[in-house]
């Protein structure tokens, strides 16, 4: 064994055995080359606070009605139950009627958790989905007179419960049920015990809300209040049609609403790679830590009916940029004082530690981390939603709806005229919704963008836009259609400046951007290209149409009045998966003469190092490269970036801009193109050791191989699996070029069924390596048994 010194840091807790927490056992070596009581919720403490004689608690035993009236010993039974007579019925009516307790059944096992789908999310609060009946159990202290008593169910959420706002709701009791309102009906009575089957309307506020049971007299005698000792969560409704949220196909709602774990993909279009991430969304903790988020907005609780409203808010809320929201964002490439973007594996960790600081943001994220979060928190909520990457994703800082290169008078790039960029890729989110607020058939996907880009009504947050809507250039529909627009779909166009200063266009690159739109496949572990989605097929006329539609709408409207003429081309190819961190970075330029006369130019290319973001760091390598070509000729030129000129260089995500520009002498046609790339890192690689049973230790063996001839500095990795072993970090330290590093997990699997195991690799010269294992976890037949 090495003498590294290993640490291990517990993260978060997994599980539901409270008493048989994993084990953080962990060996490793480095082999070089060729070696109790439960307390008030937040609503009741309110409850409390402004109205502490409503909410005093009725005890039982303080109704002794024996020391009040002498009851008349009833008649013996007989086999049909008979009335009452007028004396006892009239003793009866003289006991005013009480709530002695209150069962919400909201066991995970009942049904009203099975029913409305929440029975995986964690804790025993009644979790249910509106639009949808419910059943809570009475026990009263005689039983009910329908003819005498009167009785209805109080629902408040928020500081300031109002029924004009709809968050003081009044159910009344009726003989019939009937669809979208707030209404309970005793579907069962035995003695005292009487069962309600209580109905809401699928437009209710979601969130958090406190049970009163209200009963009286027909006499008009003051009422009784029973504060019932649980509060209710309401979420939006997939399953319900008349819910905005309703989604009509059940595989994919078991994917954009109950799958907790699920893929992110990112790189460059023709190198993507994915990454596994948790979700979590029903892990302890997390729907509270979505529901403080929804109460630390300034959205009025009346307001959480609408599920554009909420989308919109929770845009702006992951993000910390303005209002102290879950995430800071830092493209600096120096997390020394947080975690890494590129660490994070899990939203778990990241709700966890915002909602227990009471709102401090959490430090950091970059766009897939974003995501992420999102993600979790649409799907805890009851909103179907799954995260998109969009490769060569433009940023339009201008509203052109276009992406605009500046070139001086030697063809050289003008930075600081260069705003607009694109990035290797972007990851956002797509929500399911119906659209009333916009014209019919725009509902279904909505793009949601958390990562912090541009402010949309003075707030960092962006969406729901349609993507219907993105599709067909109809960009003057809310919400920040032209924006999506841009990413997916704006022509990239290079300007050139004239002596005067002024600048002419020389060129429009129409399939610059928005390629292999991806998210994971329903129910597989596959990628799914939705790019179809959110354009039509590039260079058709209905795409055409599409883009000059939006263009009008942009801030340069006329830009496509000029017809460009081009018969020389240039495009660049890499072989295979593209270049291998470690290893110099080859590619092709392939330059094609379309015409029937000789042409001749002068290509400059630059290569940069990049932010995913588009940003550049700084050019590595400059060359000029003379190019002569016969009629209709194409040549190849082969590019090479050696390993000793990116070594020291690289930023997070190892990407680089290679940059062509030139002028053909002939026609004095210019020339541009931009490709990004990125070197390839190895993966994790994890074989899981023994059968895996609920309740039984097991293990995991985590390898990874330095790709570098040099040494990697303070590495570390961070493990975690839903049901399987706790998050936390393993402080391995340096590892030498070429070595290899094995890691052993020891953990105690608690919640059977498929789970995945996930790990990845932090280090600054090394970043975006991670793996995942798929291990299916048994039932202990023991624990059965022993129960």
């Amino acid at each position: 064994m090495p003498s590294e010194r290993l640490t291990v840091r517990g993260v978060s807790e997994v599980g539901r055995f409270p008493g048989a927490a994993p084990p953080t056992r962990v060996e490793y070596s480095i082999q070089k080359e060729g070696e109790k009581k439960p307390e008030d919720g937040s609503c009741r403490r309110w409850f409390k606070k402004m109205c502490p004689c409503c909410c005093k608690r009725q005890n039982s035993t303080s109704y002794d009605i024996t020391d009040k009236i002498e009851l008349v010993k009833p008649p013996a039974p007989e086999p049909a139950k008979p009335k009452p007579e007028n004396g006892e019925a009239k003793e009866m009516e003289e006991i005013k009627l009480s709530v002695r307790s209150v069962d919400q059944l909201s066991s995970k096992t009942g049904q009203n958790r099975q029913e409305h789908h929440t029975d995986l999310y964690h804790g025993d609060e009644l979790i249910i989905r509106r639009g949808q009946t419910f059943q809570i159990d009475l026990e009263l202290n005689r039983p009910f007179n329908a003819e005498t008593d009167k009785m209805h169910l109080d629902l408040k959420t928020g500081p300031l419960p109002m029924v004009s706002k709809g968050t003081h709701i009044v159910i009344p009791l009726v003989d019939h049920l009937e669809d979208e309102r707030w209404e309970a009906k005793i579907v069962a009575a035995n003695g005292t015990k009487v069962k309600l089957s209580v109905n809401s309307p699928a437009s209710a506020v979601i969130g958090l809300y406190g049970l009163s049971v209200v009963t009286s007299s027909m006499k008009g005698e003051a009422a009784t209040t029973y504060n019932a000792n649980k509060n209710i969560v309401m979420l939006f409704n997939p399953w319900c049609e008349e819910d905005t949220v309703f989604l009509d196909d059940e595989e994919e709602r078991m994917e954009y609403v109950l799958n907790d774990t699920g893929r992110i993909y990112y790189g460059t279009e023709k190198q993507i790679g994915n990454r596994t991430w948790n979700f979590g969304q029903f892990h302890e903790g997390i729907l509270d830590a979505c529901l403080f988020i929804l109460e630390k907005s300034d959205m009025p609780p009346s307001g959480r009916g609408d599920s554009v409203n909420v989308v919109r808010v929770l845009s702006a809320l992951i993000n910390a940029q303005d209002d102290y929201g879950v995430l800071v964002g830092n493209w600096s490439g120096k997390y020394s004082d947080g975690v890494s973007p590129a660490a994070w594996s899990s939203s778990v960790e990241i709700l966890r530690k915002y909602h227990s600081t009471s709102g401090t943001p959490v430090s950091y994220g970059q766009c897939w981390v974003f995501s992420g979060v999102t993600t979790t928190v649409l799907r805890c909520l009851g909103i179907p939603a799954r995260s998109v990457t969009n490769f060569q994703s433009a940023h339009d800082t201008d509203v052109s709806l276009t992406t605009d290169v500046y070139f001086d008078e030697d063809a050289e790039p003008i930075d600081y005229l260069n705003s607009d960029s694109v990035w290797n890729f972007h990851v956002w989110n797509d929500c399911w919704m119906a659209r009333p607020d916009l014209p019919p058939g725009h509902g279904g996907w909505q793009a949601v963008d958390s990562t912090p880009q541009e402010t949309s009504q003075g707030t960092f947050r962006c969406g729901p836009a349609s993507v219907n809507a993105i599709r067909s250039g109809q960009v003057y529909l809310k919400h920040d259609t032209p924006f999506v627009f841009a990413e997916v779909n704006s022509d990239k166009i290079y300007w050139k400046r004239n002596l005067d200063g002024t600048f002419d266009q020389f060129h429009i690159e129409k399939k610059a951007v928005g390629h292999c739109i991806s998210t994971k496949a329903v129910g597989s572990e596959e990628r799914e290209d939705i790019t179809h989605l959110y354009k039509h097929q590039e260079g058709s006329e209905e795409e055409r149409i599409a883009v000059e539609t939006a263009s009008r709408y942009g801030s340069k409207p006329e830009v496509y009045s000029t017809p460009m003429a081009e018969d020389v081309v240039v495009e660049v190819r890499m072989e295979g998966e593209g270049p291998r961190m470690g290893a110099d970075a080859k590619l092709s330029i392939l330059v094609k003469n379309l015409s029937s006369e000789p042409r001749q130019t002068n290509l400059h290319s630059q290569v940069a190092v990049m932010y995913y973001t588009g940003v550049l760091k700084g050019a590595l390598k400059k060359e000029q490269i003379p190019v002569e070509l016969l009629p209709n000729e194409e040549k190849t030129i082969e590019w090479v970036l050696p390993y000793q000129q990116y070594q020291n260089e690289l930023m997070d995500q190892a990407a680089l801009m290679l940059t062509l520009s030139g002028r053909v002498s002939e026609t004095q046609q210019l020339l541009a193109n931009m490709t990004s790339f990125r070197l390839r890192t190895p993966d994790l690689n994890i074989t899981p050791l023994g059968e895996a049973v609920v309740g039984k230790e097991m293990a995991a063996k985590i390898t990874f191989t330095n790709p570098l001839p040099r040494a990697l500095k303070d590495v570390v990795f961070r493990v975690e699996g839903l049901g399987l072993q706790k998050g936390h970090e393993v402080v391995v330290g340096d590892v030498s070029g070429h070595s290899t590093v094995t890691l052993t997990e020891h953990f105690i699997p608690t919640q059977p069924g498929p789970r995945k195991l996930v790990a990845s690799l932090d280090c600054k010269q090394l970043t975006q390596v991670h793996g995942v294992a798929d291990i299916i976890v048994l039932e202990n037949k023991m624990e059965h048994v022993a129960l």
